[in-house]
């Protein structure tokens, strides 16, 4: 987030739209635009210095429902899009917000190119496993062997890891969040928002319509203790109800251990979500149930200069070894010719 943005008293309520709201009952995006209201609210940032970007899906119809600016953009470009408002105008607050389908498909190279430049923007990643928007295809991050529509017979495409991509391309934030976690979630899009750089968030949103359940196992009382793992900055890898049960590093490989007896906190592994060199993220983001418990919270919050800080950089330094510049000189420079 821009750090020179005039600081104002808003509540989430000055944040939403007099539009109706159109999703499915039961839909997770309706918890994720509430908390990101909140968030908003709690930044104190003036609405007509936000704005929310976004590209073709459900998850798209965001900016009709966030009484700020924004763009409901064609598919797949919203990053393009929201890279070209953050350069016009350093000092606004920028999100985009998109799909699984939407970010990792047809916009999974505008997306690549936006976390690599470490734009200062807040990417936030509905991911449900499914094209929900036009009626329940399989989605780059569908399990291999999903029965839809377009996939009769179980699709044989290997799934797309968001966190994975995010953090092979450099982000300097990331994390993953659940739509039902309340607390989490408001949490997560908090310290989304406040980074300095590119922040991307993968959140786990229930369609009850094309794909109900598809992260039971993440969300019920009596399996997400078991199947989940809190991410907290300098603390070991435990998880399960009693909190017996952790992870090791065996060689380059995580394995899960019982606690107790020689095996220690100690002997766990230490999350580090400052570590410069991303490997340890990277590892844990191919953690997946059931093998694994699938980790939630930050992965990666690292430091690095954003592309509009140095941009502008560039541009201030040639103002003042060059002059302002005039667009006409521009023109009138080099060959010139003329089409008959």
């Amino acid at each position: 987030m821009s750090a020179d943005t005039a600081t104002v008293q808003l509540k989430a309520k000055d944040f939403a739209s007099d539009q109706d709201i159109r999703w499915c009952p039961g839909c997770g995006d309706y918890s994720i635009l509430s908390q990101t209201k909140k968030v908003l609210a709690n930044l104190g940032v003036k609405r007509e210095n936000t704005v929310f970007v976004s590209g073709i899906g459900c998850s798209s119809r965001f900016p009709y429902y966030v009484d700020s600016y924004g763009f409901h953009s064609i598919h797949g470009r919203a990053p393009a899009i929201a890279t070209g408002v953050k350069l016009a105008n350093p000092d606004l607050h920028v999100w985009v917000v998109t799909g699984d389908g939407d970010g990792l498909s047809i916009g999974g190279n505008h997306l690549l190119h936006a976390i690599r430049r470490n734009i200062d923007m807040t990417i936030l990643l509905f991911n449900n496993r499914i094209y929900g928007l036009t009626k329940g295809q399989y989605s780059p991050t569908s399990p291999l062997g999903k029965k839809t529509k377009s996939s009769p017979m179980g699709s044989v495409d290997f799934p797309l890891h968001p966190l994975s991509v995010a953090i092979g391309a450099e982000a300097t934030f990331v994390a993953r969040t659940v739509d039902i976690n309340i607390k989490h979630l408001t949490a997560t899009l908090q310290r989304a928002a406040e980074h300095k750089g590119i922040s991307f968030v993968e959140i786990y949103q229930n369609c009850p319509i094309f794909n109900d359940g598809a992260f039971d196992y993440a969300t019920g009382k009596d399996t997400k203790e078991d199947t989940t793992l809190m991410l907290e900055h300098g603390k070991p890898l435990v998880f399960g109800g009693e909190k017996k049960k952790g992870i090791r590093l065996q060689g380059m490989d995580p394995e899960i251990v019982e606690l107790g007896g020689e095996i220690t906190e100690d002997d766990l592994l230490f999350h580090d979500e400052k570590q410069a060199e991303p490997s340890l993220a990277y590892l844990l983001s191919r953690m997946h149930h059931p093998e694994f418990p699938e980790p939630l919270g930050v992965f990666r919050c690292v430091e690095r200069p954003t592309y509009e800080d140095m941009m502008m950089g560039q541009i201030s330094e040639a103002a003042k070894t060059k002059g302002p510049g005039k667009l006409e000189d521009l023109f009138d420079d080099g060959e010139t010719w003329v089409v008959e």
